[in-house]
């Protein structure tokens, strides 16, 4: 492969930047930009997990002082030899010395390029090289710690436990087929059921645990209802920590969807904070409330707000009928008031509420807590490994239609060498899932969401 470099830091301003090189001419490379002061050797002398203080050239002109740290192969991130020049943290002169780098014969690095490379020369699996892209992309700690544990294999080990036991059967089969006459074990239909069983309850049970990853990693949708001047702007504010939405005592000020991103015990939640369901005569009110609606068909969970310091009205009871079916956390807002609300017919509907005076600083923990217990995100064992996204979930839905057609086939009765074709199939889908047999297409695809640099 040729060597490649790429800018390995935020296009931004800041303290330092890093250029990196990976490939066989790396120390050629980052000899011709790079110029030790001390000690006073050739870059591709130097020894790997080093680092040297030098001089950055672009042919004959001096760029910049900086530091020079070598990895050689295979003891690098990418499995190759590798150079990464550190310089002033300047846009400028970090593209000056990604251009240096470029004019002595490296080649401009694709998205993704250096953890493909990883895994191309067996430094990680495909599972680990997709939790790197989610490790850069997390914005709560419950993903980075789910996407660190996937990068040290937690989904690759059990993707690996599965082919073990399919394997165990195919192996069986194949040797019961070809070796009849021998003490080979005879394959009956009871053992072929039970271990098909197992391994199809391992793939179910993956598969149900896709939801609350998904969660996870892409954000908890997250709507904010209720009749107007219930307090949902000020519970919005309060969640995000700042002024989002109009906070007034007249009723329907939130006509349009107010949106925020913010971090809720640990899980990313994206809150909307829509226009309060009332009949009105105001077209533009009326779009809001008709927008609203829209959004609350794709809510992960509904924040229904409630007045505490009132009996429930006709809106509010028109409320619950409509997102009576929904994952729905009632909010009982103004407990700092006298509470005059029938807390146990808004719960025997919706579930356990949340009691809380917006007001108050503990909103958003008591509010948090909530979600994450009704989603279940306080019981989910990142650590263990767990599909995170669309491809890998594909792959063990395939792995698991052909182990039901396995055993299918094993109740009407077919041959063995039958059930062996269907459990073949479902070991290429699980080896897709990891990447031992995945084409250059899937990679490529995986990849694409990578930025430059890494």
């Amino acid at each position: 492969m040729s060597t490649v470099c790429a800018i390995a830091t935020p296009a931004a301003v800041g303290g330092i930047s890093a250029v990196r090189i990976s490939g066989e001419q790396a120390f050629e490379i980052a000899g011709k930009v790079f110029k030790p002061f001390y000690p006073k050797i050739e870059v591709k002398e130097m020894k790997g997990y080093t680092a040297a203080y030098g001089k950055i050239f672009d042919g004959g002109e001096r760029l910049d002082d900086g530091v020079l740290l070598v990895y050689r192969a295979p003891h690098s991130y990418t499995g190759e030899d590798v150079c990464e020049i550190f310089c002033h943290g300047g846009i400028y002169v970090t593209q000056r010395v990604l251009t240096a780098c470029l004019k002595s014969g490296a080649e401009p690095a694709a998205a993704g390029e250096f953890t493909k490379r990883a895994l191309l020369n067996g430094k990680m699996s495909l599972t680990q090289a997709e939790a790197v892209a989610d490790i850069i992309s997390a914005q709560g700690q419950q993903l980075l710690s789910c996407s660190n544990a996937q990068r040290e294999g937690a989904l690759y080990r059990r993707a690996e436990a599965v082919s073990e036991k399919i394997m165990e059967v195919s192996a069986q089969i194949s040797a019961w087929i070809d070796y009849p006459d021998d003490d080979t074990p005879v394959v009956t239909p009871e053992w072929l059921s039970e271990k098909l069983s197992d391994v199809e309850n391992d793939l179910s049970e993956l598969l149900s645990e896709y939801d609350t990853g998904r969660l996870i990693r892409e954000g908890i949708s997250c709507v904010i209802v209720g009749k107007p001047n219930v307090g949902k702007s000020t519970i919005m504010n309060s969640l995000s920590g700042r002024q989002r939405s109009i906070v007034s005592s007249v009723a329907g000020t939130t006509r349009d969807i107010v949106e925020e991103t913010v971090n809720l015990n640990g899980a990313v939640c994206l809150l909307s904070d829509c226009a309060g369901i009332r009949e009105t005569d105001d077209e533009i009110e009326k779009i809001g409330v008709e927008i609203m609606l829209k959004r609350l068909e794709n809510a992960d969970v509904v924040l229904a707000v409630f007045d505490g310091s009132k009996e429930l009205s006709d809106e509010d009871l028109r409320l619950i009928e409509h997102i009576g079916s929904k994952n729905v956390i009632p909010v009982v807002n103004k407990s700092d008031l006298e509470i005059k609300l029938d807390l146990n017919a808004v719960e025997s509907r919706l579930g356990k509420a949340a009691v809380i005076s917006a007001k108050e600083g503990k909103a958003a923990e008591i509010i948090g807590k909530e979600i994450t217990s009704r989603l279940k995100l306080d019981r989910f064992d990142g650590n263990a490994g767990f599909l995170a996204n669309e491809r890998q979930r594909a792959c063990v839905i395939r792995a698991e239609e052909h182990v039901r057609a396995a055993l299918s086939a094993v109740t009407a009765g077919v041959t063995a060498d039958a059930v062996g074709v269907e459990l073949e199939a479902a070991l290429d889908a699980v080896y897709e899932l990891s990447g031992k047999k995945a084409g250059d297409e899937v990679i490529a695809e995986v990849f694409k969401r990578f930025c430059v640099g890494k």
